[in-house]
């Protein structure tokens, strides 16, 4: 072999490190690094990670940020914190049913407002979320199978999300205030009933009677303090008739100067 040709045995490894580190830098994200039961794919054309059945606990914080389709069903997820998928600008579909998520802080969905366009929350421990938490989202929402508390603050929620087609059915009182909504759909008990007006009215009834309360305590002050008055009057009337006429004379001018 000529001179020029050959390379250094010695070089080699170098060069095998090297070419390494340059796949690692492209692809910072190795499967090495992703939650044990969790693996990327891709699925009709988009890119998918896969976290189904694998025993989360919380949001895992490395997923591809190329990600279209994220599944983090049938997991132990007991709350979605802000900020929970802001790293992934281009999903469109994210799965998360079938987990323990009873809160969702506002601002879980930030950065997934424009891209979104399926949210699946069903078969949850959802009792009560504000309608922020879902603030300028465009997606279609899961919401059924879940615990729901049915009172205003849900009736603010759903005319804030668009429901996922088929899913209004799932969506079912657990409990109310009023108990003949428990057991019903609740987009019946909507069409029946305006919650949000209820509740103000019965925020009204409540003040009413706290007046009220507040009223007959000062009232039957009153009365108690101008009969205890009466009866320091009458007795002091009594104990003057019972002295001699000189001395009843001076105890009535100086009460009357004590008065003037």
């Amino acid at each position: 072999m000529p001179a020029a040709m050959q390379i250094p045995l010695c070089s080699v490894p170098v060069w095998l490190l090297l070419h390494s580190l340059l796949l690692l830098a492209s692809h910072p994200r190795s499967a090495t690094a992703f939650p044990k039961g969790c693996y990327p794919s891709e699925e009709e054309g988009l890119k998918t990670f896969r976290c189904s059945n694998a025993r989360l606990t919380e949001v895992p914080r490395d997923i591809p940020n190329d990600t279209n389709k994220l599944y983090l069903d049938s997991n132990r997820i007991p709350f979605l914190p802000r900020d929970a998928f802001q790293d992934l600008p281009l999903l469109l579909e994210l799965d998360l049913s079938h987990n323990a998520i009873a809160s969702v802080e506002s601002g879980a969905f930030r950065g997934l407002a424009e891209h979104l366009r399926s949210l699946d929350l069903s078969s949850n421990k959802l009792v009560s979320v504000s309608k922020d938490a879902f603030s300028n989202l465009k997606a279609k929402v899961n919401l059924s199978d879940n615990p729901w508390l049915c009172d205003c603050r849900l009736q603010e929620l759903i005319r804030t999300v668009e429901l996922a087609a088929g899913s209004s059915g799932g969506l079912v009182c657990d409990s109310s205030a009023q108990e003949e909504h428990v057991g019903k759909a609740f987009l019946q008990v909507m069409a029946d009933t305006d919650l949000c007006n209820v509740y103000k009215k019965t925020t009204d009834v409540a003040m009413l009677v706290t007046m009220f309360g507040w009223f007959a305590m000062v009232i039957s002050y009153l009365v108690y303090y101008v009969r205890q008055n009466q009866e320091d009057a009458r007795r002091h009337l009594e104990y003057l008739k019972s002295l001699p006429s000189k001395q009843r004379r001076s105890e009535e001018s100086s009460t009357i100067s004590t008065v003037v």
